[in-house]
């Protein structure tokens, strides 16, 4: 089965029409894209979006073959002109079937808001699941309603939707071979290689328009970094850049090493916006133990953040004092640090690590505010060597140091 995507942006196309944001500025070449369509064995065709015609004629493919047309929109789009080679626009209804001549088989998937997904099964046995923008399947809970077999490929909202994978991933309809394809893109989400950063975090790719896709056949898959670091200073971007890594797993232990502060309300508010942005089946452990987390088998862990575990642990250690730091503090903190980065080497976990970039600003005052920023440095080093991607977020924008 072959699949073109004629279009891979959101409905109103990218750049949008009068808009002067900077993605709509950049979105030039290979960066713009026409309202998201698909044409699979050029006899179906997926939303009928204007100028899907000189698309597929751009992409050296015809319609002129094309048996069925299907809407996976809300509504049934912009008036246009049907040309006269193509039957009319429908859509199936949730859970029903139809069979094309073609030996194409379409089924209809129920939505979780206002639109059709279709699962397409080609007369071969290749599969390929189709979203619309905003949507994800609902009622993967119910046995009854989940793919029988995982998916070869998945074209969807990854960006606006990344609990739509995750949820295919939690019920097997989306596996490690399976090819999940970006579309329905925006100007929210970020251009050129930030965009492949971000979708290649969660198994997924984008592709310009125009571009025809074997559905079935072995191809290699994004690489998912297995173990990862953010960096970066204070209000840079970086917790939300590690949660964006993870927002496409169906299961997540969020670690979060800074515990809880009686009476301060500032650091509850904090706390509070964090769990908000996280999803709700996102389970919250608040603990420093992190050696423990990194040798169990598990979900993948978010650890936010290494700094107020070094605090932990050098609390633990009695290294704030410079009498007890030079009467054993050291050896001890340095002994708690190597325990930790033996632990990162050897999990076998996904994991993602938060810290703050140190060294950058003023020069502590006071003898352990230096020891700090002395030790939160040797620890941000030791622990990106053990990791296979290392990013440095800036004014929320990540730049890849390693991977």
């Amino acid at each position: 089965m072959e699949l073109t995507l004629l279009g891979t942006g959101a409905p109103e196309g990218l750049p949008r029409p009068d808009c002067p944001c900077a993605v709509c500025a950049s979105a030039r070449g290979t960066g713009a894209r026409a309202a998201t369509a698909l044409l699979v064995d050029d006899a179906l065709l997926l939303d009928l979006t204007p100028g899907a015609l000189f698309a597929a004629a751009r992409a050296g493919r015809s319609v002129t073959a094309v048996r069925q047309v299907l809407l996976t929109h809300p509504h049934d789009g912009p008036a246009m002109e049907l040309p006269a080679s193509l039957p009319p626009a429908g859509r199936v209804p949730d859970g029903q079937e139809l069979t094309l001549i073609s030996g194409h088989r379409v089924r209809a998937v129920a939505m979780d808001a206002p639109g059709t997904g279709y699962e397409v099964t080609s007369p071969a046995g290749e599969r390929l699941l189709y979203l619309p923008p905003g949507g994800a399947p609902a009622g993967l809970a119910d046995r009854a309603d989940r793919p029988a077999d995982p998916y070869d490929t998945v074209v969807c909202d990854v960006i606006g939707r990344p609990d739509a994978v995750a949820r295919l991933r939690a019920v097997g309809a989306v596996t490690a071979a399976t090819e999940v394809i970006a579309v329905h893109l925006d100007h929210d989400a970020p251009p050129g290689d930030q965009l492949d950063l971000r979708l290649a975090a969660g198994g997924a790719r984008a592709v310009p328009d125009g571009t025809t896709l074997p559905v079935g056949d072995y191809r290699p898959v994004p690489g998912m970094p297995r173990r990862t670091l953010v960096t970066g200073g204070a209000r840079s971007g970086k917790s939300l850049e590690a949660e964006r890594r993870l927002e496409t797993f169906p299961e997540v232990v969020y670690v979060a090493t800074g515990g809880r502060r009686e009476g301060d309300a500032e650091w509850a508010a904090r706390i509070g916006l964090h769990r908000e942005r996280r999803p709700a089946v996102w389970r919250t452990e608040e603990t420093c133990e992190l050696v423990e987390l990194l040798v169990a088998d598990g979900p993948p862990l978010l650890i936010d953040c290494l700094s107020l575990w070094l605090t932990d642990a050098m609390d633990r250690s009695d290294a704030w004092d410079e009498a007890l730091w030079a009467a054993g503090g050291r050896d001890r903190l340095r002994a708690r640090v190597a325990d930790l980065v033996r632990a990162v080497r050897g999990t076998r976990r996904t994991v993602v690590a938060v810290t703050n970039e140190t060294g950058s600003g003023v020069v502590p005052a006071t003898p352990s505010g230096r020891r700090f920023r002395d030790e939160l440095g040797r620890l941000n080093a030791a622990f990106a060597a053990e990791c296979e991607q290392v990013l440095l977020v800036v004014a929320g924008l990540p730049v890849v140091l390693r991977g």
